[in-house]
């Protein structure tokens, strides 16, 4: 008897379909499995990355000036990013069944379902009057003090968080694989955890994070902007694009700017303002117009980036029905 997900049946039943819908149905798939299934609870191939980010880190970060320290840090990035990219790029270029290898590649790199989880989450424990358990969750997924948040303020690290990350974790590997397959989306998912990783302005990492910092920037460029204007289309349209054009070039990340500025606006939600990151307070600009968020926002927040899913899937599927 034969499985009929066996290679050689998988390699058949591709075959059959039309090839300009291939990458948008495996675009498709790969969102399905990430939306069914989550991250894997076990074993993540992301865990596993971190871990050798970290012993890569320890072993090359030592130089004495700085220099030495950005030259250390750039060849850390390729040893780290460079062999995995390439070991995708054979399993979706070679193998009999790359279109299977497509979506799992995209399906990993995806963390849609994992944002979800976070954020609700965080609703659920304002709704229910836990501020304790809400400060705590949301300090999950985000690198500021919540120790001393009142539950607005926990309520919009959330929403800033829920949308920053659709653009990290969907948007942006989304966009890559639109333009390389599953060798785009690892390439992205695996820059912008590095950066996560790397790129913070501090002693340690100022100057080996530089290169970390630097391409996520340039990859993320393209994906942040058409992720602000699918906010800004599928919200308050013409209050997203204004607050985008005045706002954004005032936030200190040049992607992180355009996506919660364009957020904010769609939802009528005012975001930014102080916030303490490593034991400082930063003054941050404000990002939006409207009102402050309560938990009732961060469902809000979610919708609008998973009305940007759909909206995005529509159009490659538009694009490949035109193709075929």
């Amino acid at each position: 008897m034969t499985f009929p997900f066996a290679p050689e049946f998988a390699a058949t039943y591709f075959q059959a379909i039309p090839p300009a819908l291939l990458p948008p149905l495996a675009a498709l798939l790969g969102v399905l499995l990430d939306r069914t299934l989550g991250e894997p609870r076990h074993a993540h191939p992301l865990a596993g990355f971190g871990a050798l980010a970290d012993a890569i880190e320890r072993r090359f970060n030592r130089a004495q000036t700085d220099a030495a320290r950005r030259a250390c840090g750039v060849l850390a990035w390729a040893l780290a990013v460079l062999p995995l990219v390439a070991l995708a790029w054979y399993a979706t270029h070679t193998l009999p069944f790359s279109p299977l290898a497509d979506i799992l590649l995209l399906y990993f790199a995806l963390g849609g379902r994992s944002l979800a989880e976070h954020a609700e989450r965080v609703a659920r424990d304002l709704a229910s009057g836990d501020l304790p358990a809400a400060r705590e969750h949301v300090g999950w997924i985000v690198s500021r003090d919540t120790s001393a948040l009142d539950a607005s303020g926990v309520a919009k690290a959330c929403v800033e968080s829920t949308l920053e990350n659709g653009n990290d974790a969907v948007f942006g590997v989304l966009f890559c694989f639109f333009l390389l397959g599953g060798t785009g989306a690892v390439l992205f998912r695996l820059s912008n955890t590095l950066d996560a990783m790397w790129g913070y302005k501090n002693e340690r990492f100022r100057h080996f994070g530089w290169a970390a910092a630097r391409i996520d920037d340039a990859l993320n460029y393209l994906p942040a902007r058409l992720t602000a204007l699918s906010y800004a289309l599928l919200g308050r349209t013409r209050r997203a694009l204004a607050c985008w054009r005045r706002q954004a070039p005032l936030w200190e990340s040049p992607n992180a700017g355009p996506v919660m500025s364009s957020g904010a606006a769609s939802l009528g939600l005012i975001l930014g303002g102080a916030a303490i990151y490593h034991g400082q307070a930063e003054e941050r600009p404000q990002l939006g117009e409207g009102a402050p968020p309560d938990h009732r926002d961060i469902p809000r927040a979610l919708t609008l980036v998973r009305r940007g899913i759909a909206l995005w899937l529509a159009i490659y599927f538009l694009g490949g029905l035109a193709c075929a």
